[in-house]
């Protein structure tokens, strides 16, 4: 069974005004001393943020109480500072970010500009195992029609500076500014893969392969594909649903290259327009299906997501698992929804992180 990790980005807030903190290195610097050696927790490009990586687990449960265990020692390692942690990927409140210290970042700060400083976002990645670079780049080939279904399921960030932005995920377009990200081509083999981010390198418009923000990649440190897709979501059952339907697709997307089945080749163009719908509609309203690349309700399209991937997920025991986790989510809402609804029940953008950081640790 293949393994599954997950990397989620926290944002640091104040416990009682809801407002973003610039305290990763306080926090940080606490994990470290307690937990030295572990490395779970990562300083991000901005300092109001905090990154954890959980170790690979086979069995989705497991994965799950990791997830939550990480959550809870951001949120304790937050709390001995005076900060809390909120699983939102964009802050509701105004905020002014401050971009973290060292070369790396400062360079991306001087080469991008504003893009640099407004990228105060929180995704989540999900790495998930793979035999060889050939079998990755057989799986990112089949996958992209369906990495837009999973950042539907995942949107969490409708907020942007104090106003409603009318996305579910303006996480996402925020992201695409970087020169890197987004939706690939087919490569066809591992050797096309590389020699693709030999070129990009080559242009020097990125400093390394670690800027190359593919939707879906081959991990620089791991024997994985690394989905980027997702927002950081609001409750740790709906990172483990969007990591138990990414080792699914991946599973069914090896399956169809060893039978020999050619990957479905839309194209870029199609898929930013699948992106851009999901990141718009979440699961209000239609989608862009990726059989057909047009409108069908977002409901169906999950679904379908599921019956795509159910011989995978059936055989790793996730196949109840993922239909009851999707139907609970069409019925509750993704974060983006509950955070409408907070608002909407508090009127005050400060309530809506104040009862976000309850819901982180649920």
């Amino acid at each position: 069974m293949r393994t599954v990790g997950v990397e989620e980005e926290l944002l640091l807030v104040n416990p009682e005004t809801g407002e973003p903190q610039a305290r990763s290195a306080a926090v940080l610097a606490r994990a470290s001393h307690e937990d030295a050696g572990q490395e779970v927790f990562e300083k991000e490009l901005h300092e109001q943020m905090v990154e954890f990586a959980t170790h690979p687990q086979s069995e989705m449960a497991d994965l799950g109480a990791e997830i939550v265990r990480c959550r809870a020692e951001a949120a304790r390692h937050a709390g001995e500072i005076g900060c809390a942690v909120a699983a939102l990927a964009t802050s509701p409140l105004p905020v002014s970010p401050a971009v973290g210290a060292g070369r790396r970042y400062q360079w991306m700060a001087d080469e991008y500009g504003i893009a640099t400083h407004e990228q105060l976002v929180c995704g989540c990645h999900v790495h998930v195992a793979v035999e060889s670079d050939e079998e990755g780049v057989a799986v990112v080939d089949r996958v992209r029609p369906w990495l837009a279904v999973l950042a539907a399921l995942s949107a969490n960030s409708p907020f942007w500076q104090g106003k409603d932005t009318s996305y579910s995920s303006y996480r996402s377009r925020v992201w695409q500014r970087w020169p890197s990200a987004g939706p690939t081509e087919v490569f066809g083999s591992a050797a096309e893969y590389e020699r693709r981010v030999a070129d990009m390198l080559a242009t020097g418009t990125i400093l390394d392969d670690a800027m190359v923000y593919f939707d879906a990649r081959l991990s620089r440190r791991y024997p994985t594909v690394e989905i980027r897709v997702a927002d950081v979501c609001l409750h740790a059952s709906t990172a483990v649903l969007v990591a138990t339907l990414a080792r699914g697709l991946v599973e069914t997307a090896a399956r169809e290259w060893r039978a020999g089945r050619a990957p479905v080749d839309h194209s870029v163009s199609l898929l930013r327009l699948a992106d851009w719908r999901a990141a718009r509609s979440g699961l209000t309203g239609e989608l862009l299906h990726p059989a057909t690349m047009r409108p069908a309700p977002a409901a169906q399209v999950v679904r379908d997501l599921v019956d795509h991937a159910a011989e995978a997920l059936a055989d790793s025991g996730d196949l109840d698992r993922a239909r009851a986790g999707c139907a609970e989510l069409l019925r509750r809402g993704n974060g983006a929804r509950v955070q409408r609804e907070l608002l909407e029940r508090t009127e005050s953008l400060r309530d809506v992180v104040v009862e976000c950081v309850r819901h982180t640790q649920e």
